[in-house]
């Protein structure tokens, strides 16, 4: 799997950004939970206020009575309890008819504590406190708990939750693709860098042209030069190739026009190895060097030229050429390239075919080329060999042996790969080519 700059900053900064949003719910959840226990233990100081407000100091102790302010303390199971525990005797008011509800511990005066506890089986929020009551020469103490269940509570700490969690998630998506669109347009000038490279291979344009960023241009300058400098070294290394052919295509004509060494039979043979090794070198340098900035080429036209000149060559054979070539079917390369290719392969396929030859050109992730014929085929035990220079399949016939073998140079370049098999079609030898897309 291709590793991608956008995925990788966007999956770090969605992490930050979702610890950075989770550490914030939990910051205002705490809070507000904190405010909701504030509100709950004033709102219960308020009731130990409202119950002693009530009371009265007599000689047997503390006298509350039965009717209070607050309403639910003399409903049974209203959710707001109070129980008085003094030195003389406790109290309990009505609302905790049939509850279990009896603290045993005493706390001194001014003491205090709250906290959360289960009444009935259901939680509550539980204030206690510690008092002294003075009067004349008397003094009581005793200790008031007051306590209220949390269904009001729990309610609205879950509706501020739904309601945080809620907004929070609505912002990180927000935040999400607010950082995707920043990463997208940060990230523009390399994407267009990337497709005026595209459009340089493709031969759609010869440099870098765009209006880029300070932080991109010292790239597409470098890129600019090494595109430049590739472009003149193919083209010195081209010129010193035919410099040296013509070199050495003279000296080796006027040997084989020699008289002496005319009748000489292995001179001859000699001389006819080195022409076809230097004509093997050359085209093999020139494979090597072709030129992926090329435009593309199709490859119908090409195809059919060389369909045309060897019908005349073949004309004895009286051979069917078929053709199947599709119109968007292109090669990227040099037109010297892609004669090379199916030159040699249709010139292999007519030399042995017995009446029908067939080429076909489809574009599928790349080029693919396929030349079949009806001849005798190639055994699989020779596939490999006739790749090589200066081995055919059969000697008796004419040739230097360095067709395939350029062909073969020329995919390899590429990054290509050739297969040679059985035609179903035809019976005979199948060669395939597949260029993979530039």
């Amino acid at each position: 799997m291709k590793s991608s700059l956008t995925r990788r900053l966007l999956g770090v900064s969605g992490l930050l950004l979702l610890a950075f949003i989770g550490g914030t719910g939990m910051v205002l959840e705490r809070a507000f939970v904190n405010s909701l226990d504030a509100a709950q233990r004033d709102r219960l100081l308020g009731m130990v206020y409202t119950v002693l407000a009530a009371a009265r100091m007599e000689a047997a102790g503390l006298s509350i009575p039965a009717q209070l302010p607050e309403s639910r303390l003399a409903t049974p199971g209203s959710g707001l309890y109070v129980f008085v525990r003094g030195q003389q005797g406790s109290w309990a008011s009505p609302s905790l008819t049939g509850i279990d509800f009896s603290p045993q511990q005493n706390l001194p005066p001014g003491e205090h504590f709250f906290r959360h506890i289960s009444i009935g089986g259901d939680e509550a929020a539980l204030l206690a406190y510690g008092l002294a009551w003075e009067q004349a020469d008397m003094e009581r103490r005793f200790t008031v708990y007051v306590a209220e269940e949390m269904s009001a509570y729990q309610a609205q700490l879950w509706s501020f939750r739904r309601t945080l969690w809620g907004w929070l998630g609505v912002l990180a998506v927000g935040l999400v693709l607010l950082q995707l669109s920043v990463l997208r347009w940060s990230l523009a000038p390399l994407r267009r860098v990337a497709v005026d490279l595209k459009h340089i291979r493709a031969g759609k344009a010869e440099r870098l042209s765009g209006r880029y960023p300070i932080e991109i241009t010292p790239l597409a300058d470098s890129l600019n030069a090494l595109v430049d400098s590739e472009r003149q070294r193919v083209q010195r290394y081209r010129d010193t190739l035919g410099n040296l052919a013509h070199s050495l295509k003279t000296p080796l004509a006027v040997l084989r026009g020699n008289p002496a060494l005319a009748a000489d039979q292995e001179a001859q043979e000699q001389l006819s190895r080195i022409d076809a090794a230097v004509d093997y070198q050359l085209r093999r340098a020139a494979a090597s060097s072709t030129a992926v900035l090329a435009p593309p080429l199709p490859v119908a036209p090409a195809a059919e030229r060389i369909l045309a000149s060897l019908s005349k060559v073949y004309a004895a054979k009286n051979l069917t050429l078929e053709r199947a070539l599709e119109a968007d079917a292109s090669f990227h390369g040099s037109e010297g390239d892609l004669l090379e290719l199916l030159g040699n392969l249709l010139d292999n396929a007519c030399k042995w075919a017995k009446g029908r030859v067939r080429v076909s050109a489809t574009q599928r992730d790349g080029l693919v080329l396929t030349v079949e014929d009806d001849g005798p085929g190639i055994a699989a035990e020779l596939s490999e060999a006739v790749q090589q220079r200066g081995r055919r399949a059969d000697e008796r016939v004419a040739g230097q042996g360095i067709g395939l073998a350029v062909v073969r140079e020329i995919v390899d370049v590429r990054r290509g790969w050739l297969l040679i098999d059985r035609s179903e079609k035809l019976g005979g030898a199948r060669v395939t080519i597949h260029l993979p897309a530039m």
